[in-house]
């Protein structure tokens, strides 16, 4: 790396190393999204107070929300915040599923340090034809590139699918070495949102594919698999949203059990999105309803903060196991 690369004057890394480190130790990287200030601040001090690598994850919805000017001085600053807190943890800043080449161009020429192109949408040969024209473009600036075969269900942002195909194990690496990706995001089971399966009641959530990660564990040795739509969406959450006024009947997630089992195996990172909007709404929604003259956007934003705080760090040490590994 040279000190010409964009994202290393933001103080960031790519995920090669990570990823790499990640394997060895048998543990999956975070990858949390965020939108705003609170968010960001909520992920950093909760990764800088477990001593866990982070990778900070944005979609495009989310990039444009926070403006595509100011995201990447936000993240600036959030690693300057974390410097000064005495922490050195390895940052990384991720588009997350970007779906066009000209906007995986714009992340990488603003400072990000890791993009997802994600198309999987497409036929196997244009999925192949557009991550590697990602793929070269990024390899040149020192960026790492995310790949993704198989869809999930669910929906997050701008990505949504009404139906699930899993990963199919011979096709990966074709892929991978058509396309040259660094990584590769599968589908296993998990989907995008909060309301990952249709369950009847007592029913337990259906078991992550683990043959299907296996197998492609078996094609693709010592190679870095994601995990997305993998939050496992709070009990304790869901029950205070709809106690204050909610209405997320049928909330669930992936169990932390499945998680931790993928987290020990090549998958070296696991995104999480909907279990830290469901703490921070939790929180929100209980401040409104006990004190309904609350105006001042500190006072519940600020306890909504402390709250992923928290959920961050129990994230990296019990499901995870990031924590101390940074």
């Amino acid at each position: 790396m040279t000190a010409s690369i964009i994202y290393e004057k933001l103080g960031l890394v790519n995920t090669r190393e990570m990823f790499q480190k990640a394997m060895e130790g048998r543990y999956a990287v975070p990858a949390y999204n965020f939108n705003n200030m609170e968010q960001l601040q909520a992920i950093l001090i909760g990764c800088v107070q477990s001593a866990s690598p982070v990778i900070l994850q944005v979609s495009g919805s989310a990039r444009e929300y926070a403006d595509a000017v100011m995201m990447p001085y936000m993240v600036e600053g959030a690693v300057a915040m974390a410097r000064n807190m005495g922490s050195n943890i390895p940052i990384a800043l991720h588009l997350d599923h970007g779906n066009t080449f000209e906007l995986a161009k714009e992340c990488i020429d603003s400072g990000f340090s890791s993009v997802m192109i994600d198309g999987s949408h497409h036929s196997f040969e244009d999925n192949i034809r557009l991550t590697a024209e990602v793929v070269e473009y990024a390899h040149k600036k020192g960026v790492t590139v995310e790949g993704e075969l198989g869809v999930l269900a669910g929906v997050e942002d701008e990505v949504s699918s009404a139906v699930s195909h899993y990963t199919q194990p011979e096709e990966v690496e074709e892929f991978v070495s058509k396309t040259g990706a660094d990584s590769l995001a599968i589908s296993i089971g998990t989907s995008h949102g909060a309301h990952k399966f249709k369950l009847k009641p007592g029913e337990e959530p259906p078991s992550l594919r683990f043959d299907i990660l296996e197998e492609i564990e078996k094609r693709l040795p010592g190679y870095p698999i994601v995990l997305h739509g993998a939050s496992s969406v709070s009990p304790e959450h869901v029950a205070m949203i709809n106690q204050f006024g909610g209405n997320l009947e049928s909330a669930v997630g992936i169990p932390a059990v499945q998680l931790r089992r993928a987290a020990q195996s090549a998958v070296c990172k696991i995104n999480i999105d909907s279990d830290g909007r469901l703490a921070m709404t939790a929180i929100i929604r209980k401040i409104f309803s006990e004190k309904p003259s609350e105006f001042d956007p500190r006072k519940y934003l600020g306890p909504a903060r402390t709250e992923l705080i928290e959920l961050i760090k129990a994230k990296n040490e019990d499901v995870l196991g990031s924590a101390g590994k940074a």
